[in-house]
């Protein structure tokens, strides 16, 4: 049995709350939450040691004493992606094996900074959304893809993440510049990359729409994928598999590049009509 340690911005959230069953689901006991710190209890939520008795977690005091006691590690925090500079300066110089929450990081800069920690302390790592793992995107071709229509819930701040992953992983990590062309309810961002391809990305808010792709090929061929299922399950395996093995599941140059297309996405939003460059 591998024991997995949480560090976290404050544990009572959604990914803290449900990755204990995931993981058990998953791969049985051959991981387990063991150890858990939180930075602050989350306001008008559980205290972090409410949330650790809840789920047999023995929380600890410091972020040292959670890398130095687990196997591997996670840090969370994946609706304060701005803490994961801090939250992720000791696991990152640890050499044991980190995955980090998604959104990685509030900006491409941070993200790179980031990288560099961690490579030079060679600490395996990897980061992204649970989408990447997606059943449909598995068999999915990605030679010659000159267009993407992707829409999804949410808005562009917190969800943009989980369109941006499968577009990147699509269509690779070289994305120039992003205009907003929709704002309120129905975000939309269109983000071009080298070669004269692009993608459209729209955002429905919590109107029912789920996550789904209309992917174009150069020849005129055009594929449509009206789901991207099965993700967390597929992606707590890969993650645990990580753990496992080491291997990275996704590349640091995605996972940058994805953070400089947020950034760059989000100065779009408030500026409509003008190119962003990445």
């Amino acid at each position: 049995m591998k024991k997995i340690g949480f560090i976290d911005y404050y544990l009572d959230e959604w990914h803290a709350n449900n990755y204990p069953k995931f993981i058990k689901d998953a791969v049985g006991d051959e991981f387990v939450i063991a150890y858990a710190y939180g930075e602050i209890d989350k306001p008008d939520g559980k205290t972090n040691r409410e949330w650790a008795d809840s789920f047999g977690v023995e929380l600890l005091g410091s972020i040292d004493e959670v890398v130095e006691k687990s196997d591997v590690l996670i840090v969370l925090s994946p609706d304060n992606p701005e803490r994961h500079w801090e939250l992720c300066q000791k696991p990152f110089r640890s050499g044991k094996r980190v995955y980090v929450d998604k959104t990685f990081a509030p900006s491409k800069k941070t993200a790179e900074d980031l990288v560099k920690l961690a490579e030079e302390n060679n600490t395996p790592f990897f980061s992204s959304s649970a989408l990447r793992f997606s059943d449909e995107l598995t068999t999915l071709g990605r030679e010659n893809i000159a267009f993407i229509n992707s829409r999804g819930p949410g808005d562009f701040d917190t969800y943009a993440i989980h369109q941006i992953e499968p577009i990147t992983m699509l269509m690779g990590a070289e994305a120039t510049r992003v205009m907003a062309v929709g704002a309120g309810m129905h975000q939309t961002v269109v983000i071009a990359f080298k070669g004269g391809r692009s993608a459209v990305m729209s955002h429905y808010g919590w109107s029912g729409v789920d996550f789904n792709m209309t992917v174009s090929y150069a020849d005129g061929s055009t594929t449509v994928v009206p789901a991207l299922s099965n993700s967390f399950p597929n992606f707590i395996k890969a993650m645990c598999d990580f753990f496992r093995t080491g291997e990275i599941k996704a590349a640091h140059e995605d996972t940058v590049a994805i953070m400089g297309i947020i950034e760059a996405g989000n100065k779009a939003i408030a500026n409509p009509g003008v190119w962003i460059e990445v």
